[in-house]
């Protein structure tokens, strides 16, 4: 048997772009499907359920030609507090980061209670962000005072 066997799969380097890393893998589609990448003209690549030594698992996303804006970025806050985001121009990393969860977010995350104003006017929603005792993420809505977990979030 031969000793020449490929044990990596090699992804072209971004000329320009971003890319998403130290996503939790059970949260990689989750930030695929909230950045609308599924629709993407882009070229996307991405992967899960990779090996990392600070997370023992991870996810990752390569976006060619797109940069993301605050709201993008508190989107993947909300979804994967974890991540890190680098930006490329040129084949070179221009920035590098962790994403910091926002203490407050508005209009793209939904309401859970359907009795909620939110949920019945034209009123853009509101949240405050904390982390309870356990260390959970949850979101506090500013008019109805309901909580939600990471796991109930619905983005608009």
């Amino acid at each position: 048997m031969e000793n020449n066997v490929q044990k990596e799969l090699k992804v072209s380097a971004l000329e320009n772009g971003t890319v998403i890393d130290h996503i939790p893998s059970d949260r990689l589609f989750t930030a695929i499907r909230i950045l609308n990448l599924d629709g993407s003209p882009n070229p996307v690549y991405f992967g899960t359920n990779m090996n990392s030594q600070k997370y023992g698992s991870k996810g990752i996303i390569k976006i060619s030609g797109r940069y993301f804006g605050r709201e993008e970025i508190n989107k993947i806050a909300l979804v994967a507090p974890t991540a890190t985001l680098i930006e490329i121009k040129d084949y070179k990393v221009v920035s590098k980061y962790n994403v910091e969860t926002p203490s407050e977010v508005q209009s793209f995350v939904k309401c859970f209670n359907p009795k909620c104003i939110t949920n019945h006017q034209a009123v853009p929603t509101k949240f405050k962000v904390f982390t309870d005792a356990n260390g959970v993420l949850k979101l506090r809505c500013h008019y109805c005072e309901k909580t939600t977990t990471q796991e109930n979030m619905v983005f608009q």
